[in-house]
């Protein structure tokens, strides 16, 4: 099946069954040749400092979290921004809970591995059932713990702070781990790491790296996303985000490498596909600044790239 009718298909799946995240759609589609991001929605008050975003449709709604320090709980957003669903995820704590995904299947992951002083020996994703995602509280199925081998000392010296990580998918029952560089010298370089979706302890395996660009505050990753037919990585930073496309199985970052702006700076924290083309991006409120779920099509960005 090609492109076109992948996406023939993709609309006519959400006017059959979410309409109500298509009229957020031809709202967006109606103002998307005037700008680059769409604002969507604000995001509830709650929720001030959002890390993660992913959509499932079997449930329509939009699961988000909140960063260290914060509930360990999920939060389900409907298409106007309001929380229909909080669950909590019973027997863990946020120690820093970064980015949220989900698999095929629409089970969902949380990302606690968020390491800003790369001095963590708990880092961990927690599978939680696409099944409770209508319950009050759940336990999580499972728990992945892992480390990186190439981390010889924690903390790292200042020059070597590669350890944090702000964005995560899962693929092929693997999860691809994109970390955020927090060295003295920023100089953009980000490592792509691969663990198994399996139960215990992992050591993670250094797929590769790459660079964004030497300016700290317009390329630290994070976020990452993986479009539903597997074709395209995104990954964010508070102004871009780096689209890779063509690649071979899991060879993510041997395949093309687009940097698409964004034209618009802020805490950008999360970016999740909605559809093949289709994403939305979330950012954390600082004081009067963000706070809101955007959208935007990989067709736009390219077209003001």
């Amino acid at each position: 099946m090609n492109d076109i009718s992948l996406d023939i298909n993709y609309n006519i799946y959400y006017m059959k069954k979410y309409s109500s995240f298509l009229v957020v759609f031809i709202l967006f589609a109606c103002q998307q040749e005037s700008d680059s991001l769409t604002t969507l929605y604000a995001l509830p008050n709650k929720l001030k400092e959002v890390s993660g975003i992913v959509y499932t449709p079997n449930t329509n709604l939009l699961w988000t979290l909140e960063d260290r320090g914060n509930t360990n709980a999920i939060y389900g957003i409907d298409s106007n921004g309001k929380i229909e669903k909080t669950i909590t995820i019973e027997n863990t704590d946020n120690i820093d809970w970064e980015d949220i995904t989900k698999d095929a299947e629409g089970n969902l992951y949380i990302g606690d591995f968020g390491n800003n002083d790369n001095e963590r020996t708990n880092l961990s994703i927690y599978k939680i059932d696409k099944n409770a995602l209508t319950a009050e509280s759940t336990n999580p199925v499972y728990k992945v713990s892992f480390a990186y081998p190439e981390q010889k000392d924690l903390p790292p010296k200042k020059t070597e702070m590669f350890y944090d990580v702000e964005g995560f998918f899962e693929f092929k029952n693997n999860f691809y781990l994109f970390t955020k560089n927090r060295s003295k010298g920023f100089d953009g370089t980000a490592f792509l790491y691969k663990i198994p979706n399996m139960p215990g302890f992992h050591q993670a395996v250094l797929m590769g790296k790459f660079k964004t660009c030497g300016e700290y505050n317009h390329c630290a990753v994070t976020s990452a996303t993986i479009s539903p037919d597997e074709t395209k990585v995104a990954v964010l930073t508070h102004d871009k985000l780096f689209l890779f496309e063509n690649f071979q199985e899991d060879d993510f970052l041997n395949g093309t490498k687009t940097v698409l702006e964004l034209n618009h700076i802020s805490q950008k924290e999360a970016v999740c596909f909605t559809g093949n083309e289709h994403l939305f991006i979330a950012d954390e409120r600082t004081k009067s600044v963000g706070g809101n779920v955007y959208g935007v099509t990989i067709k736009m960005l390219k077209s003001k790239s």
